[in-house]
């Protein structure tokens, strides 16, 4: 793929969706009991799938949730997530509303957050829940790691909007990617090697979901961007302190990465960095106290771990319900593994453990 993209034939990132896709097609997923449609909200395709209705049952409740793949991969239409999804609509007898929103390189930041917002939004209007049957009162918004991303952000905007008479009761965010501040945290220091989600690839699509430059992959590896003379990241450094955020399980033996000088032109060739609609994690303290009760799995094996560490310790902080379920023996993504070649066990005990949550609070 990357040899691809340096001789200009193609991006990278379009030869791996088409791979992605490509062996997806090979498997079929099936969905005799979930009525599957597809759809535009506001310009948006996203994908529906409706239990069938019961006697006995007036409305149903809801999930709107948004698939990672780093902004830039998979789909709502793939088995992975058609599968999940599907599962999801079974086990909840709930209405899921899966969104294709468009990715990189097609488009960048902040498109893609767009594409969810009024994804989200047109489904939360009275007549549009009216027409498929859907409870108001018992919608939540979901996504994994990037989805999962887009998930919160979404919901911090959604929060902030006065005109809105519908939101989400739930937020439920499965390993997910919240900021792009601090790429030393005891996880990205512990995991920098992981397979599926080494520190390296995690940085790439950051880079590739703000259009920024290859080159300066190595100056936010080591915290350039938001050294300590870096005027832009002052009033951010605390709210992204790992050292008083994390329990000392996660904290372990690491040190903070914290650079005395730095280069201050990152933040300025890509401000993104530090903008609260790519990373949630950043928000304000007034912003949080508006989120709804939160749930938020996080895998030891993960890059990605102490971003929802972090994030679910805010919000407690905040005075938002969180409940934290952490897996000491599983790792990032593993939640959509869970069809042959690729069914482990990881992925059916993550997912069985968020559908139980889903069920017993939404």
């Amino acid at each position: 793929c990357h040899l691809i993209h340096y001789l200009r034939l193609s991006h990278h990132l379009i030869v791996l969706n088409y791979l992605i896709c490509t062996f997806d097609k090979l498997k079929s997923v099936s969905s005799e009991d979930i009525n599957i449609t597809d759809a535009v909200f506001d310009g948006v395709e996203v994908r529906v799938f409706e239990p069938p209705a019961k006697a006995d049952e007036k409305l149903k409740r809801s999930v709107v949730y948004i698939h990672g793949g780093g902004w830039a991969l998979a789909s709502a239409r793939t088995s992975l997530y058609n599968n999940l999804c599907r599962i999801m609509a079974e086990s909840l007898n709930a209405v899921v509303v899966s969104v294709e929103y468009r990715l990189v390189p097609e488009v960048c930041f902040p498109e893609q957050f767009h594409d969810a917002l009024r994804a989200t939004k047109h489904f939360l209007q009275p007549d549009v829940l009216a027409q498929y049957s859907v409870d108001p009162s018992r919608i939540a918004i979901s996504g994994d790691s990037a989805g999962g991303n887009l998930a919160a952000a979404v919901c911090q905007q959604l929060s902030k909007d006065e005109h809105l008479t519908i939101r989400p009761k739930l937020q439920a965010l499965i390993y997910p990617v919240l900021q792009a501040f601090d790429f030393n945290t005891p996880s990205y220091q512990q995991n920098m090697n992981m397979p599926v989600l080494p520190r390296y690839v995690m940085i790439n699509y950051w880079i590739d979901y703000f259009n920024g430059n290859y080159d300066l992959a190595h100056s936010l590896l080591i915290n350039n961007h938001t050294a300590l003379d870096v005027g832009q990241a002052l009033s951010f450094r605390g709210r992204l302190n790992w050292t008083s955020l994390l329990p000392s399980s996660f904290k372990k033996n690491y040190k903070p990465v914290i650079q005395t000088t730095g280069k201050a032109d990152i933040v300025q060739q890509i401000p993104a960095l530090l903008d609260v609609r790519a990373v949630p994690l950043l928000a304000e303290n007034e912003t949080l106290q508006l989120q709804p009760k939160t749930y938020i799995l996080t895998c030891e094996n993960d890059v990605l771990r102490d971003d929802g560490v972090m994030y679910a310790k805010r919000l407690e902080n905040a005075g938002v319900e969180v409940t934290l379920d952490h897996f000491d023996d599983c790792f990032h993504g593993c939640m959509i593994f869970t069809i042959w070649p690729t069914d482990f066990s990881a992925g059916v005990q993550t997912r069985n453990s968020y559908i139980k949550w889903l069920d017993e609070n939404l």
